[in-house]
């Protein structure tokens, strides 16, 4: 597995390269709406992963990294929402989101039709904002 960082890879060639015209379409309203609210543009991060803005993070074992702001990365099946974990209200907020499923630190969704675009960028905001909170902060 690569380093976690910017590949260099065009964003295009990652949506256009997605198996069905749907997929397509709904990456292209996502890179829209990632690039309107957060106001970066958008940078594929390996592995396939589109993330808007930068920031660096340490763990609590004094591991440092980088990541971006926000991101998705639209996946061959699924598309993959990173939001985090401890990101206050995430519960109340994805119960109104709509149709997904959960894993670590990603919400899979298989189509923009099966959520709800307005809480999905409530939880955009509220993410942006707790990073910016933190950056600012130390």
């Amino acid at each position: 597995m690569g380093k976690f960082e910017p590949t260099g890879q065009k964003v295009e060639d990652i949506i256009n390269n997605l198996a069905s015209n749907r997929k397509i379409e709904d990456a292209n309203i996502l890179v829209d709406l990632y690039k309107r609210l957060s106001g970066y543009k958008p940078v594929v991060w390996y592995p396939g992963i589109i993330g808007f803005g930068e920031y660096t993070y340490e763990t609590k074992s004094g591991i440092k990294g980088q990541s971006p702001i926000i991101a998705f990365a639209p996946r061959k099946n699924k598309i993959s929402l990173y939001i985090d974990r401890n990101l206050q209200d995430r519960e109340n907020l994805l119960k109104k989101l709509g149709k997904h499923t959960q894993g670590a630190s990603c919400v899979y969704v298989n189509r923009l039709q099966d959520i709800n675009l307005e809480v999905l960028e409530e939880i955009l905001i509220k993410s942006m904002r707790k990073i910016e909170k933190r950056e600012n902060n130390g």
